[in-house]
């Protein structure tokens, strides 16, 4: 028992199931080289516990692919390099084999002891019994790499409540659990001067217009008493709804809190109304979301879109950082936080456009601002450099070449201002101040299928980056016909998805045979992993691979698996895993700029794996291990 309960997820589990457990448990030995379990073995009926040593694990579809694979040398020589790479080791305290358990089937891998080890073995009847009984065992089984996510943000969540008060509500929570009171609200005939005097007895800041069966109408706030009413000399006695704010924001009860957020967030109002059968039911304003916060989600990203200057959306930029630890705190999803970070930067991107176009006049010709890479996938961290780019439509009578001209010195300004806001200009130039990525919708078309038709190593590194493209600033519809136009070409080409597969399988994850990690064993940051190389990379050339050789327009990595899974191309189960993996290992790459922020660093995505504690170590080698499952499909699926 004392073994069990320094590991997850018995650590967890109530002194009556984990007494069960140990009484059911016997110890096995087997030696180095021993084979532990395989699938000609039938059905699995036993659960593992690794007490000591180390099992590893050898992929089934590597056997598969004798099948699939000729008996060239260089083919032989490749399956032998797949079957290495796709191996992985599972350490002390680590449990195996959930999933054929669960679905009575044999493992499709074959567990081999690579020193002499011992573990702990359960029947099957005692297993099923357990999770039956035990709601933590059963939502570990059954959720593996997402209930070990859920306890390392609870590990993030402790760790801040000694900086930060953790009186705030849960971001997951419902909107309905935030109703305090019954909604104050009048009719849109109501005068102004009735209405101010129900606010000062309800001791409210806003009021909500309804029409007779109480269907939200529009807002009334005290900013809006100043801005509409007094400035403007309006009678106290006209009526409410020719001051109010027309079709106000509203979400359904059962919306999470963090929707509400990010929905007030984008379009900068303070209150959104929850509303049932399209009756008034209550109102959640900035405040209730972020109560005892100094700085709020939707405070910051109003502050940002009304900046004067460029100078105070510098100072404004720093307050992400605190933003994105109070909604830690508050138990955001780490998709969630990268979609607020996104989000924000998203904001300042506007508002520098806007700035620099006011100080320039607008141009003569329309264009849209196009986001590249992590952000334009929305999985930004809060280390990031700009990937950047223009699409205009050159009109009538002019050509690309003089619309560019004419472009690309506000491009420049605008990439600069961006630069001034803590957005470093891209090594690679790939911003749109480069001619190269300021560009008509034809001759991104042209450049696209140049690409897609030829496919070089410098192709496809660019697709990598470009082919993540959304609009930031300006018309959406050729950047959506553009998309669409992409996922079409590429669906149809047999070839360049294989060089795309070939190029996805250059960097596999740093799992080692003899160590858990391989880290780097020089240079400027030794003995660390490159979080976002070695990590998130793998995730994210798989996802766009998977969801453009299946016709899908997503950008965003998550989207794109669920979307594939959705079209039955990959397991749900699968996707999910491969979406939790990636999601751990951006949560580690966030923690390490918090620390770095806060230490007065520079940020950078290295990470020593000894400095993790035994839930991360754990969780970040299943984290690659998922990666490595991932590539291994996209190896047996491409025969490479």
């Amino acid at each position: 028992m004392e073994f069990l309960i320094r590991h997850a997820p018995f650590d967890r589990m109530v002194s009556a199931h984990i007494e069960f457990l140990a009484k059911h448990l016997r110890l096995g030995f087997y030696a180095k080289g021993e084979v532990v379990m395989e699938p000609a073995d039938g059905a699995a009926s036993r659960f593992y516990i690794i007490k000591q040593g180390r099992v590893r694990g050898e992929m089934s579809a590597v056997h598969e692919t004798e099948t699939i694979l000729s008996n060239t040398t260089a083919r032989e020589d490749r399956k032998s390099d797949l079957a290495n790479d796709a191996a992985w080791e599972l350490l002390t305290g680590e449990c195996f084999p959930i999933g054929a358990l669960l679905a009575r089937r044999p493992v499709h891998t074959v567990h081999r002891a690579v020193e002499d080890s011992f573990c702990f073995e359960l029947d099957r009847e005692h297993f099923d019994y357990l999770i039956d009984q035990s709601p933590v065992f059963h939502d570990f089984c059954t959720r593996r790499l997402a209930n070990l996510l859920d306890q390392a943000l609870e590990g993030v969540q402790a760790s801040l409540t000694a900086s930060v008060s953790s009186g705030e509500t849960s971001l997951n929570a419902p909107l309905s659990s935030l109703i305090r009171r019954a909604p104050v609200a009048c009719l849109p005939q109501t005068p102004i001067r009735e209405a101010l005097l129900s606010m000062k007895n309800e001791r409210v800041g806003s009021i909500v217009i309804t029409d007779s069966k109480q269907k939200p109408m529009g807002v009334f706030t005290l900013h809006d008493l100043l801005d509409r009413v007094a400035t403007a000399s309006i009678s106290l006695e006209s009526p409410i709804d020719q001051v109010m704010t027309r079709l106000p924001l509203s979400m359904p009860p059962q919306a999470a809190a963090h929707e509400a957020a990010a929905l007030m967030a984008r379009m900068g109002f303070g209150h959104v109304c929850i509303v049932k059968d399209n009756r008034l039911i209550g109102v959640v304003s900035e405040r209730d979301l972020f109560s005892l916060q100094r700085v709020g989600l939707v405070q910051l990203s109003r502050s940002i879109t009304h900046a004067p200057n460029i100078a105070t959306l510098v100072s404004l930029g720093k307050d992400i950082h605190r933003v994105i630890d109070l909604m830690l705190l508050q138990g955001a999803s780490v998709t969630q936080l990268t979609q607020i970070i996104t989000l924000l930067n998203d904001h300042i991107t506007r508002r520098v456009i806007t700035l620099c176009l006011t100080e320039t006049g607008m141009p003569s010709v329309s264009f849209t601002w196009l986001s590249f890479g992590s952000e334009g996938r929305q999985e930004q961290t809060l280390k990031t450099d700009q990937d950047n780019g223009i699409l205009f439509l050159a009109p009538d009578g002019r050509s690309a070449a003089d619309v560019r001209a004419e472009l690309l010195p506000l491009a420049q300004k605008i990439n600069q201002a961006l630069d001034a806001c803590g957005y470093p200009l891209c090594p690679g130039h790939i911003m749109a101040s480069n001619p190269e990525c300021c560009l008509s919708l034809e001759e991104w078309k042209n450049r696209f299928r140049d690409w897609i038709e030829h496919g070089t190593p410098e192709h496809l590194l660019k697709a990598s980056i470009f082919f993540d493209f959304r609009s930031l600033y300006g018309d959406r519809a050729p950047v959506e016909e553009l998309q669409r136009w992409v996922a079409k070409r590429v669906k149809a080409n047999t070839r360049f998805l294989r060089l795309m597969a070939e190029n996805a399988l250059r960097n596999w994850p740093p799992l080692g045979l003899v160590r858990d990690f391989v880290v780097e064993s020089g240079g400027e940051h030794p003995h660390t992993i490159d979080l976002k190389l070695r990590g998130t990379t793998p995730f994210v050339d798989g996802a766009r691979l998977l969801a453009l050789a299946n016709g899908i327009s997503d950008t965003n990595s998550v989207a794109r698996l669920r979307a594939t899974a959705a079209a039955k191309a990959i397991l749900t189960d699968e996707a999910e895993a491969w979406c939790d993996a990636l999601a751990f290992i951006q949560l580690l790459r966030m923690r390490r700029h918090q620390q770095q922020e806060r230490a007065g660093r520079p940020l950078d995505n290295h990470i020593d794996p000894d400095s993790l504690n035994e839930l991360d170590r754990r969780i970040l080698r299943e984290s690659f291990r998922q990666a490595r499952k991932l590539q291994t499909r996209l190896a047996l699926d491409y025969q490479l």
